[in-house]
């Protein structure tokens, strides 16, 4: 099957799902930039309430950026389009709104706050009082981290730190769960682990964008699959659809 037979990609047009009836999330013709860096060049994708996709793509297609402007970080700067979780416009937000509104971001460094321990940095994650995630629920989910709970969280190993980071933004009960690269740095063993971790943050039905060079990986975790190229959206389809065809893993994933 040929790229043109297999590939959907959206049109200029603004999906109907952001009409009376809109998707559970939507990112609708977003275009940012890093200075004068044309980086996001009108990405639109709607994503499934309880759906983990995999936002894939080369070094340096706009996969990163794209999950940052989602979030509402300082940079890259968003020039124009909109972006909506459960009937919200995030675009219209600050960060900090974003985060309060359901948006949890697990940027590739982690940012684990030096001289907290474990349960610091989850505390400082509840904002407010948490509906579903209380801290007991979370080492219900992360035993490891209720070992070590009282642990200084910089002093911990790179795949528990990441495990911290998760959780910390499930503490926030997040509506939007966005990962990156959370398997970068890892041992294959500790790769393992977190697979484990975020199979079952996919059977608890949290919203989740991949952004992960292990591309294999990430579509084994996914419903569905959106390749970049470019700051552009050239593929939208189901996860097996990419694992199936050789054609596009070589032509956008060098995989």
């Amino acid at each position: 099957m040929s790229m043109s037979e297999t590939a959907t990609v959206p049109t200029a047009e603004k999906p109907v799902s952001l009409g009376a009836s809109p998707a559970f999330f939507s990112c609708w013709d977003v275009h940012a930039y890093y200075g004068e860096s044309y980086i996001v060049q009108g990405v639109s994708f709607d994503i499934r309430e309880g759906e983990i996709v995999a936002l894939l793509g080369r070094n340096g297609a706009g996969k990163t950026s794209t999950l940052r402007s989602i979030a509402r970080a300082p940079s890259p700067e968003v020039k124009k389009g909109e972006v909506w979780l459960d009937r919200q416009p995030l675009h219209t937000m600050a960060a900090h709104e974003a985060a309060q509104s359901g948006v949890g971001l697990v940027p590739e460094d982690r940012r684990i706050i030096p001289g907290l321990t474990v349960e610091e940095n989850l505390q400082l994650a509840q904002i407010s009082e948490p509906v579903g995630w209380s801290l007991e629920r979370i080492y219900e989910h992360f035993p490891r981290l209720a070992e070590r709970r009282k642990q200084e969280g910089v002093t911990m190993s790179g795949g528990e730190q990441q495990m911290l980071a998760v959780a910390r933004a499930l503490a926030r009960d997040v509506k939007l769960l966005l990962l990156d690269e959370p398997y970068e740095g890892l041992a294959p063993v500790i790769v393992q682990e977190i697979e484990r971790i975020l199979e079952g943050v996919k059977e608890l039905g949290i919203t989740t964008i991949i952004v992960e060079q292990n591309a294999i990986a990430a579509l084994h975790l996914s419903d569905r699959a959106i390749i970049l190229d470019m700051g552009e959206v050239v593929f939208q389809g189901s996860a097996q659809e990419v694992l199936e065809n050789a054609e596009i893993r070589q032509e956008y994933l060098a995989v």
